[in-house]
């Protein structure tokens, strides 16, 4: 029954009366979704699409949502957000250096103090549960590290930036935010929202971060080519034993197979493996 302390998150606070339509008018998820008890996993975007942070915004109460964002780019979801502040009657503030992010799997109970605010993680059942707490009671709940929970989520095929996909430059789609609850399409309009909704009609994603199996037991290191012949099919991400996660072409992989070439990743032999969520077509799917 682990908890992890996850020194690669951050947290974000968004308060004041006017914090919920704020956010709703610029993230992927629908804020009237969210509740003490039900958080939401979002984004805020370019305006061309491209994710600049994703993050699990939790209801805090009184009028204010604490966003579980990547550390390395809490900074900047602050700062971005200050810029479409205007004259709203909101407060936004980075707290990664007060608040941390700890999660708990198989079982293990949430901290239940006055200062903890814990929730399940919204993207998919078995991920567990994650719960913003006082920077100096974190180590003290841990009897897990942050490489054991990230080998967790990478067993349940569900990426991370940095790790899996980079920010600036990825597409929500190619991130599974789509298939993990993260775009809320019968929302109104949000920065960005034209080019995922685009992508989303026509399904013109065609990189997507796919989950791997690897036969002889040892994942590629990341940042390792994914190949096929002479195609380049896309690069290994995170990893742990025999099961990996890789940013990949799906027309390319498709094709490889149906031409009867072996994946490789890393130089090793690796197979496809569709988690239950995903909701696309795998490469060499039905073939």
């Amino acid at each position: 029954m682990p908890t992890a302390h996850l020194t690669s998150r951050g947290v974000v606070r968004v308060a004041g009366a006017e914090a919920r339509g704020f956010l709703q008018g610029l993230v992927t998820c629908d804020m009237d979704r969210v509740t003490p008890d039900a958080p939401r996993f979002g984004a805020l975007l370019t305006p061309q699409g491209k994710i600049i942070a994703d993050f699990i915004v939790l209801d805090a109460g009184e009028d204010a949502f604490l966003l579980d964002a990547p550390l390395v780019k809490a900074g900047e979801l602050a700062r971005r957000l200050g810029f479409y502040r205007l004259r709203a009657k909101i407060d936004i503030a980075d707290l990664s250096e007060s608040v941390a992010v700890v999660a708990g799997w198989d079982g293990a109970a949430p901290p239940s103090g006055e200062d903890a605010l814990a929730a399940e993680d919204p993207r998919r059942p078995g991920l567990g549960w994650r719960a913003l707490v006082p920077a100096a009671e974190a180590p003290g709940l841990a009897d897990a590290t942050w490489a054991d929970y990230a080998a967790h989520r990478v067993r349940l095929g569900v990426p991370e930036g940095v790790a899996d996909f980079t920010y600036g430059d990825a597409f929500p789609h190619e991130a599974l935010m789509d298939q993990l609850g993260g775009i809320d399409f019968g929302k109104g309009c949000y920065v960005g929202q034209e080019v995922v909704s685009r992508m989303q009609h026509r399904g013109t994603a065609r990189t997507r971060v796919v989950s791997l199996v690897y036969p002889e037991g040892f994942a590629a290191e990341a940042g390792s080519p994914v190949v096929a012949g002479e195609r380049t099919l896309g690069t290994a991400g995170s990893s742990t034993g025999d099961r990996g996660l890789a940013l990949v072409r799906l027309d390319r992989a498709a094709d490889a197979l149906a031409a009867g070439e072996t994946i490789l990743s890393g130089g090793m032999p690796a197979r496809f493996d569709k988690p239950p969520f995903a909701r696309f077509a795998y490469p060499g799917e039905g073939a």
